[in-house]
């Protein structure tokens, strides 16, 4: 509370006048070596590890009295704040928040008197522009005297600030906090260093052991410090955190909770899978011309939702969503985290890779799962692929669970039939051949991504004859679609279809094989998206 006399001795509040600040003031927001060091203190204080949200709201409210403290400070250099209740003396210069802050000073003072008011005097005020005004002092019962202090600012209210500006703000405070070696961070809390518990290599060498009797699933913090004989401080949250940065820095331990949970794992139990990105799923990124894309192929770009394509399409806000698995994901025995589907698995501040479980909606069989949240991948669903019979184009319907760190997953599968759909067979040069053969199918499927794969280690091995004289992007676009238009009388082939099929061999997003078939003379537009090869190219054995 700040608090300023005026002549007659009396003391006046004016910690609730409007705060006036530039009108950039939060989105121009710097971070100051002061700044760290008075939430440095906050931390010492509290004793409690802050998110940088909390101390974003700590930060904005002291920097709010800060400016505060300033602008009284400017203000007391002129004069008084004017309240009727108060007294005030020829010559005395005073502020009038009622008029915006305007100043004037003290012309004369004269007694007035009124019958429902009784007794007051009358000030004379020159205003700053010159003009005189009459104004009522010496009297206690006017609103004006309260209005200030019950006025709300929602420039001095650090709700409303954050409202406004709290993502880049916080932003901006946890890369500063990120720069001070005296802090450090776990799950997202900041805590200071020096009042870190010691945590010894004997405590987490029987962390390791715990973890390893535990049957490979992962172990919170508190459970652990129940059986790691930790000191315990008074603190709990202290212990926990101590526990939780000394895990972290070692580099056996992995944290793989989900947001608002801490979980610990041992790295080397970890599936490579989960510590590499799987083959079938690498993608080099290749040099393209975004404008080269039509409206449809945008269109189509959105619709396959791709997790490594550049654009980003809000998350869904729907409580299931339906994805076709594409042969790399069918293949790697992963799902895909594109931006439409990040609101259906969990997440976390720091973690890169979060353990969690998938339900079947069926059987509600349940499968240990890994969300990689660095390259955009669920994985754990081999077995489960192959138990369902799916093949590369099936349905799959994701839902969320009322269960945190649960997400139903289920195929739309049906009674097996046999069916004619494409499938794919390695030719005797090592490439892909493509045929309509009846196979049997026990699920629902995209036409246009289907793609049965009879022989997987065939499929293998032209893949990485592929990669190992890394074909250009073109030759094999060009292949597939030669391949492809055998199957169909016109000779055209989609585009959706040519994105399956180059995807066995060649991990590829939809926009640069799009923009390769829009600026391509090898490639001639049929129109709605179909594609047939130049006749000079497609006389070519």
């Amino acid at each position: 509370m700040i608090l300023y006399r005026n002549l007659s001795g009396k003391a006046l509040n004016v910690i609730n006048l409007p705060l006036n600040l530039p009108a950039e003031y939060w989105q121009n927001f710097p971070i100051t070596s002061l700044d760290i060091d008075y939430l440095q203190n906050y931390l010492f204080e509290t004793e409690t590890p802050q998110t940088p949200t909390a101390l974003t709201i700590v930060l904005v409210a002291e920097r709010i009295k800060i400016e505060r403290e300033a602008q009284a400070k400017a203000q007391k250099s002129f004069g008084d704040i004017y309240l009727p209740k108060e007294t005030y003396k020829q010559g005395q210069k005073l502020f009038f928040p009622a008029m915006g802050m305007a100043k004037g000073t003290v012309s004369s003072v004269r007694s007035g008197n009124n019958v429902d008011y009784g007794p007051f005097e009358v000030l004379e005020v020159t205003m700053e522009e010159g003009h005189t005004r009459l104004f009522a002092a010496s009297l206690s019962d006017h609103k004006l005297n309260q209005s200030q202090e019950e006025k709300q600012d929602p420039g001095s209210n650090p709700q409303v600030i954050m409202e406004n500006f709290g993502p880049g703000l916080v932003k901006k405070l946890d890369k500063a906090l990120q720069s001070d070696e005296n802090l450090v961070r776990i799950a997202g809390d900041w805590f200071p260093r020096a009042l870190l518990i010691d945590i010894n290599t004997g405590h987490l060498n029987l962390a390791e052991a715990l973890l390893e009797m535990n049957g490979g699933e992962p172990m919170s913090t508190t459970k652990l410090i129940e059986q790691m004989d930790v000191p315990r401080d008074s603190n709990k949250m202290l212990t926990d955190f101590s526990v939780n940065f000394a895990l972290q820095e070692d580099g056996r331990f992995d944290e793989v909770g989900p947001s608002g949970e801490v979980q610990w794992y041992l790295k080397r139990l970890e599936p490579d899978e989960v510590q590499n990105v799987p083959a079938a799923l690498k993608y080099n990124p290749i040099d393209y011309d975004r404008s080269c894309l039509s409206e449809q192929m945008l269109a189509l770009e959105a619709q396959l939702d791709d997790e490594i394509s550049e654009t980003e399409r809000k998350p869904s806000k729907s409580s299931d969503a339906t994805i076709t698995l594409t042969y790399p994901h069918w293949r790697a025995g992963t799902l895909p985290v594109s931006s439409r589907m990040q609101s259906f698995f969990p997440t976390a501040l720091e973690s890169s890779r979060i353990r969690f479980t998938i339900v079947d909606g069926k059987t509600g069989e349940k499968i240990p799962a890994w969300v990689v949240r660095e390259y955009g991948y669920i994985f754990g669903l081999r077995k489960w692929y192959e138990k369902q019979k799916l093949f590369p184009g099936a349905y799959l319907v994701v839902r969320k669970s009322k269960i945190p760190g649960e997400v139903v997953l289920e195929a739309r599968s049906h009674r097996p039939n046999r069916d004619w759909v494409r499938t794919v067979l390695a030719g005797t040069d090592g490439g892909l051949v493509f045929a309509v053969l009846k196979q049997e199918i026990a699920c629902e499927y995209n036409e246009r991504m289907a793609a049965v794969v009879p022989d997987v280690s065939a499929v293998d091995a032209a893949f990485n004859h592929v990669q190992k004289n890394r074909y250009p992007l073109e030759k094999l676009v060009r292949d597939m679609l030669r391949e492809l238009a055998k199957l169909t009388p016109q000779g055209h082939v989609h585009a959706e279809e040519l994105y399956s099929a180059v995807n066995i061999l060649y991990r590829v997003p939809p926009a640069p094989l799009l923009a390769l078939l829009a600026s391509s003379p090898v490639f001639v537009h049929v129109g709605d998206l179909h594609f047939r090869l130049a006749e000079n190219i497609a006389e070519e054995v």
